[in-house]
């Protein structure tokens, strides 16, 4: 009776605990909070559904990974990195989600009975945000025991 409690908790306390992460939050899209007070990197997780079945529970989950991108004061000399540190919030949001899906599949996620079904997609985001920010939309089936009883 507890598999999406368990779920959302261990996803949300693997990610409190990874040391790279400052702010992780759950809920609706909407629900993502970007005011000024958000410290970054921030994570938010969304549970898009969930299926019963006989021995596990799966969720359709996804974790927004995201971080400000700062803007540079400096003339802009090369046109692929522009004037910001676009390309380094995308590089380390990705490392952070590829080691959550590793995890899944085979460390401490997995040890701990979260394990991902199947591959995740991750797909990044630029503009989806009023503030600068850019990131990793990262979406994945994941089963947990499922310890309803017939009786």
């Amino acid at each position: 009776m507890n598999g999406f409690y368990y779920a959302v908790g261990t996803i949300r306390d693997y990610l409190k605990a990874n040391g790279f992460i400052n702010t992780v939050s759950t809920g609706d899209i909407y629900d993502v909070d970007l005011a000024k007070q958000t410290i970054y990197p921030y994570c938010h997780i969304i549970v898009n559904n969930a299926t019963p079945k006989e021995n596990n529970l799966s969720f359709n989950i996804s974790v927004l990974f995201m971080d400000l991108v700062d803007l540079s004061k400096a003339d802009n000399i090369n046109v692929f990195d522009n004037n910001d540190n676009l390309l380094d919030v995308l590089n380390t949001q990705l490392a952070l989600a590829n080691r959550m899906i590793s995890d899944l599949r085979r460390g401490v996620l997995f040890s701990n009975l979260v394990q991902l079904d199947g591959d995740a997609l991750c797909e990044p985001f630029t503009d989806r945000f009023d503030n600068k920010v850019a990131g990793w939309a990262v979406t994945f089936d994941l089963i947990v025991p499922n310890d309803m009883t017939i009786c």
